[in-house]
């Protein structure tokens, strides 16, 4: 259990962050065998700032991970299921939308 007492589900080779999350992606496969979504992605990984060099060492570039992509009414979906929102995060979602903003819709479950 984390500091914010969610607790880690596993399941179809997925590790969930806690309950919501895990049932987010329930009601997403469901949607998907629907056919209301497609192109349904668990974890996807979105560069938000490539590495550099700075005085001669190598700055690790930043990503972000999001709990589920997939394409809903030909729009491209970013989400991630959210009981506690972390000064982290709050910076990765601003980074994000500064990167990808125009292109992909980013929610917020909770």
């Amino acid at each position: 259990m984390n500091k914010y007492h969610a607790k880690k589900i596993h399941e179809n080779g997925y590790v969930f962050d806690s309950k919501l999350e895990h049932a987010r992606y329930r009601e997403l496969l469901l949607l998907r065998m629907a056919g209301k979504i497609s192109d349904f992605e668990v974890h996807p990984k979105y560069l938000l700032q490539e590495k550099f060099k700075y005085q001669g060492k190598t700055i690790r570039a930043i990503y972000y991970i999001a709990d589920f992509a997939y394409i809903e009414n030909d729009k491209k979906i970013v989400e991630d299921a959210k009981g506690f929102i972390t000064n982290v995060f709050r910076l990765k979602h601003k980074l994000f939308l500064r990167q990808y903003g125009d292109s992909i819709e980013f929610r917020i479950t909770r």
